[in-house]
């Protein structure tokens, strides 16, 4: 099963559009793992099993990982959702990209070390940096576009000569040319709803990751009514510490699962 065809039976048998991030961050987890042998193991297997039932994806940001040095922890993870959960598709999220040979490395990390059944990606450098990852058509990619942090507009609305914006250009070419083994999505943060609209409009049917809900404030209703497409779906909208973070005590995966169902039923009360 593709990625695209595994997202698109989780949409349906989970009714859910929410995406878990998985960022563990040691200064934050609950007491009661920390003196675990593998706390952020322990701390994400509580996670996934707590609200698997309500999600359609999984993001462990790999930042949270190599930066900690517990690469190990993150296979762990990736080990358990392929064997516990193989019906949940799994994003890493490690924004890779570089010239050719590097970028077969990535995709080799990404794909044949993790495990994971997508990856996002930097467009800076075009399409022959992402071509290992876009040649992998079992696999998707995810697509840096028009991304929920304040300094995007920095870069992502300069004006180009025909008077575009560049995310939207980059919007084109994602869902174009980049696109042709069907297995591209793009980032479209929720903070920007507007311009998510306008990516939905240029960009059809092509699924959008949608960072940007809980924490940093991300605008729900506008995100649902700009980007869903006309199934309801097309959407994977992610939430990590409004819902990882939920409760610091020993009921951390409870609460977890209650954020995720709040978020998933607030979703689907808008749809």
């Amino acid at each position: 099963m593709t990625f695209m065809e595994k997202l698109s039976k989780a949409w349906k048998d989970g009714n859910s559009l929410v995406c878990v991030g998985l960022d563990p961050d040691k200064a934050k987890l609950p007491a009661c793992v920390r003196s675990l042998p593998h706390p952020i193991f322990e701390f994400n297997r509580a996670i996934i099993d707590a609200t698997c039932r309500d999600v359609c994806c999984y993001k462990p940001q790999a930042a949270y990982y190599a930066g900690q040095g517990v690469d190990d922890e993150l296979l762990m993870t990736m080990e358990y959702l392929r064997k516990h959960h193989p019906e949940i598709p799994v994003i890493l999220d490690a924004k890779r990209a570089d010239i050719g040979n590097t970028t077969k490395m990535y995709a080799m990390e990404a794909f044949d070390r993790y495990g994971a059944d997508a990856v996002t990606v930097n467009p800076y450098m075009g399409m022959d940096a992402l071509k290992p990852f876009l040649d992998r058509a079992d696999k998707g990619v995810v697509v840096l576009c028009r991304t929920s942090n304040a300094g995007a507009r920095e870069i992502q609305e300069l004006r180009l000569e025909n008077g575009q914006f560049l995310y939207q250009r980059v919007a084109q070419l994602i869902a174009g040319p980049w696109n042709y083994n069907g297995n591209t999505m793009l980032v479209a943060g929720a903070t920007f709803p507007q311009e998510l609209g306008e990516i939905r409009r240029l960009v059809g049917r092509t699924p959008l990751l949608v960072p940007g809900i809980g924490a940093q404030g991300g605008d729900l209703e506008g995100v649902l009514k700009h980007g869903l497409t006309g199934d309801g779906t097309g959407l994977v909208i992610n939430s990590s510490r409004g819902i990882i973070y939920a409760s610091s005590g020993t009921d951390f995966a409870e609460a977890a699962a209650a954020a995720c169902r709040e978020l998933k039923n607030a979703i689907n009360a808008l749809r």
